[in-house]
């Protein structure tokens, strides 16, 4: 399936049925009361969280969705019938905006997570609502309100902990692949890999973590060019950046200009982003003697002025790597869980709220 990650939708939900006027007619009772039902609720839209989907391929093509509307009241006090809700689901990490304001709705996060994009209108009221002691016989009632309609923007940032980044051919998809069961496409030239491809590293029972491999980045891709910028967004979710980088490229490019020139990019995108913790991996060091690749990997940090932590690897030969996933997993499980980050974020807005109105 084709990897998609926006799309546009419209989608309408549905009226409140129309409120009854009617009257009691029964035998031996000539002046009957005002007996009219009220209107059913439309129906309303909701996207629906689904962990068994990657991608918003599917709303290529159906991109309209519109909930039936409520039925009317009728008489002896029957309301109408409410309409069903039309559920849409969407996979994790889906970012649902409006698009005639930008402003930003929700995300989706969890599996069988609701959010409301559409609300239902509600059914009209009938008029046996309307008697009173002074109007014993109501014709009145009101119609059911109109339901909302609205265009909706997706985006699709894939949730991982950590994130790959690096140029073409620094050994990315090599390396989800040989830490994971993760298969991408792997070959000795450029974009291979044309979408996000997420590995799971599981380390032990109940010890794991999610790894995102997006395109890699080129020089000017914060203008556009290449692939990767595109992907970029996908990263703003990671709590953990590994830069990759060849340690002695085959094309004789110096690697220390190769990590400047990706930082550059990545702060041109997301000044946030780039600010986020990221450790420097030097990669394919198999084509070197273990003496040149110590060498050589000092170099480099010492000439970047590397501050944070840095690792030398080789996915073919599967050396460095047990080194390398344990130290994620020990910084992973020392950072606050994804869910006390959002509860803190709530707490925070709900005092910025709290501060404002007492202003």
């Amino acid at each position: 399936m084709k990897f998609v990650d926006e799309a546009r939708i419209e989608v309408a939900a549905g009226r409140g049925g129309q409120g009854a006027v009617s009257f009691r007619r029964e035998k031996y009772i000539p002046k009957g009361g005002p007996d009219g039902g009220d209107g059913g609720r439309g129906g309303s839209v909701w996207l629906i969280g689904d962990s068994g989907l990657n991608t918003l391929a599917d709303f290529r093509h159906a991109r309209h969705f519109k909930a039936r509307n409520g039925e009317p009241g009728a008489g002896r006090e029957r309301s109408g019938k409410s309409a069903p809700d039309i559920e849409i689901r969407v996979p994790l990490g889906t970012v649902v905006s409006a698009t005639e304001t930008d402003e930003r709705i929700d995300e989706v996060t969890e599996h069988e997570q609701r959010v409301l994009v559409a609300r239902g209108g509600q059914g009209g009221r009938g008029n046996v609502n309307f008697k009173s002691a002074v109007n014993r016989a109501p014709r009145q009632s009101t119609p059911g309100t109109a339901g909302e309609e609205r265009e909706l923007f997706l985006e699709l940032r894939v949730l991982a902990d950590v994130g790959l980044l690096g140029f073409p051919n620094a050994g990315k998809s090599t390396l989800i692949s040989a830490v994971s069961a993760a298969r991408p496409k792997v070959a000795d030239y450029p974009f291979t890999t044309l979408h996000p491809n997420l590995g799971v590293v599981s380390l032990e029972p109940g010890r794991s973590f999610v790894i995102a491999d997006i395109p890699g980045i080129i020089e000017g891709a914060a203008e556009g060019v290449g692939l990767g910028i595109r992907f970029l967004k996908h990263l703003k979710r990671t709590r953990l950046l590994l830069h990759l980088v060849e340690i002695a490229p085959i094309d004789q490019a110096d690697p220390v200009e190769q990590v400047r020139t990706l930082a550059a990019e990545l702060a041109s995108f997301d000044a946030e982003l780039a600010e986020r913790e990221r450790w420097l991996v030097l990669t394919k060091t198999d084509q070197l003697g273990d003496g040149e690749a110590e060498a050589l990997s000092a170099d480099i940090v010492k000439r970047l002025g590397w501050d944070s932590r840095w690792f030398a690897i080789s996915a073919v030969a599967r050396k460095g790597l047990e080194p390398l996933i344990g130290a994620i997993m020990g910084h992973l499980e020392a950072l606050p869980t994804r869910s006390e980050v959002v509860a803190e974020d709530e707490v925070d807005a709900e005092l910025g709220a709290n501060s404002k109105a007492e202003d």
